[in-house]
């Protein structure tokens, strides 16, 4: 047995909770996964994992094995990359989720360049607005707006989005153009909510002026593609980051509205889970999320 390969096996088991996971991220069958943990407890003579028919769990013995092994992985791959004339090239399969429209306008555009990088690297990309269980969906790392609230994760901020108040010519044409946001209060105007764990009010500043607008809504969406679709059918008043609404502004589908006020920027997050073996392609993919956003999205100073 290649004990290295039994400690590589026996780590994905345990982020992925399953053999069958491990064995879809490793790129090899489930009874070669099975075979590999099997003879490294048998030279290890103590048992890592407790098996049933639905679930694997680490056992005592295999959860403190497991902390020494992610550490040596990754000091191992970072010694195998520094020697002179090893192939220092990241390969191997990246699990990533992000927001559908950063997706769709930013990130899936950018990855030929990504790949003319990283040939090695296969990226298996979810595009959703949904919460993912990093372990349990076995993910490497998600990329999210808004402040990450589990603190089990690490996050690394990596941009802020400019934001700002948008309505398609139609919805403007019947509802009429709001000069101040209170406007937005009235009967005749509608927004077009999302659909947050806990939505809290808009918030616009001027000056020393702030505003806090729930607004009337009679459309909630929790995706950020259908978001956008909605506010282009003339459904309501939108919040956008500027990056998904630019273009639309440009060809004029989307008005820009109280553009003497100001929102808050939305920062951005890679998260991931600080018990997983943080492999050199996830190192160099947040280094290369983080270089992608300094264009679109660049981080500004805290206050």
């Amino acid at each position: 047995m290649d004990r290295f390969d039994g400690m590589r096996a026996f780590v994905r088991v345990v982020e992925a909770g399953s053999f069958t996971k491990a064995a879809e991220n490793l790129g090899i069958s489930r009874t070669t996964v099975t075979q590999l943990v099997q003879q490294l407890e048998a030279h290890l003579r103590i048992k890592l994992l407790n098996r049933t028919t639905r679930k694997v769990n680490v056992t005592t013995d295999g959860a403190a094995y497991y902390e020494r092994v992610v550490r040596l992985l990754a000091d191992l791959e970072d010694i195998e990359g520094n020697l002179p004339g090893a192939s220092t090239a990241p390969r191997g399969l990246l699990r990533v989720d992000v927001p559908a429209p950063f997706a769709n306008i930013l990130l899936v555009p950018a990855l030929p360049g990504f790949f003319d990088r990283f040939p090695d690297i296969q990226l298996d990309l979810g595009a959703s607005d949904r919460q993912v269980d990093l372990i349990g969906d076995n993910v490497d790392c998600v990329v999210r707006g808004g402040e990450v609230k589990d603190a089990s994760l690490v996050a690394r901020h990596v941009g802020d989005l400019q934001l700002g108040v948008y309505a398609a010519p139609s919805y403007l044409a019947r509802a009429g153009t709001p000069l101040h946001p209170d406007e937005l209060l009235e009967a005749s105007h509608r927004i077009v909510r999302y659909r947050w764990d806990n939505p809290l009010p808009y918030t616009l500043y001027r000056g020393d002026e702030r505003l806090n607008i729930n607004g009337r809504h009679v459309l909630a969406i929790d995706d950020g593609n259908a978001y956008l679709t909605a506010g282009l059918a003339g459904l309501g008043v939108l919040w956008l980051p500027d990056y998904m609404a630019k273009a639309h502004a440009e060809q004029g589908a989307l008005v820009r509205l109280f553009s003497d006020w100001r929102i808050e920027p939305m920062p951005l997050y890679v998260a991931y889970s600080p018990n997983r073996y943080v492999r050199k392609p996830l190192r160099v993919f947040i280094d290369w999320v983080v270089e992608l956003l300094a264009e679109h999205a660049p981080r500004l100073p805290r206050s």
